[in-house]
């Protein structure tokens, strides 16, 4: 029995001081982000998708609504979707800019492997398995549709393909609204599809 759980990034955020804003509230969709969810919603219009979760955060949520409303179904939250934990939430963080030119901060960045700067690689990749695996249950012989942020499912990716967790987060595959499928028959992952229905996005972009 072939069961498919969609892991989809949220759309575009609204965030004109261009701050990481991680797990911050009031964090909404900008127009765009909007748009793509729709297109989403459109791209996955005629699939079997008979569950949608979505992280607790709003631009999650926001990203879910229009797919779940096509389905005519409501939006589940799992807590686990949520964005990682990062120390340096509220504060610019690009290259050369701000907080990282601060060396009151850059004790933070002693160990690029765990990361020191926030939650470990390997927890996130836990609690991600941990709602995968409840979502391919809720839609057993289905599918199911999760909405969650970049780097928790870049991080699921990577540890699904035996991936060292620790990466440039550069060439993070991942673009907003994108779909990482996971594909499992019974419950043995067989393979993984990546696509773009909204387009591809630069991971370089802080803030997005």
């Amino acid at each position: 029995m072939t069961t498919v759980v969609h892991m989809l990034r949220h759309g575009e955020v609204h965030n004109p001081e261009k701050i990481l804003y991680g797990r911050l509230p009031g964090f909404r969709l900008s127009e765009r982000g909007q748009r793509q969810a729709l297109t989403v919603a459109e791209a996955v219009a005629g699939h079997d998708i008979v569950h949608v979760v979505a992280s607790p955060l709003q631009r999650a949520q926001e990203t879910a609504a229009p797919i779940a409303g096509a389905h005519r179904l409501d939006v589940a939250t799992d807590e686990r979707l949520i964005e990682a934990d990062n120390q340096f939430e509220g504060k610019r963080v690009a290259v050369g800019d701000g907080a990282l030119r601060q060396p009151q901060h850059w004790s933070k960045l002693r160990d690029p492997f765990t990361p020191s700067w926030g939650e470990p690689y390997l927890e996130i990749a836990h609690r991600m398995l941990g709602a995968v695996y409840r979502a391919r249950a809720a839609a057993d012989g289905h599918e199911a549709l999760c909405v969650s942020h970049q780097l928790p499912i870049w991080t699921l990716r990577r540890f699904l393909e035996a991936k060292r967790l620790w990466h440039d987060p550069r060439k993070r595959q991942c673009s907003l609204a994108s779909l990482t499928s996971l594909v499992f028959e019974g419950e043995e992952l067989v393979r993984i599809v990546y696509s773009e229905p909204a387009g591809t996005t630069d991971p370089k972009v802080t803030g997005a």
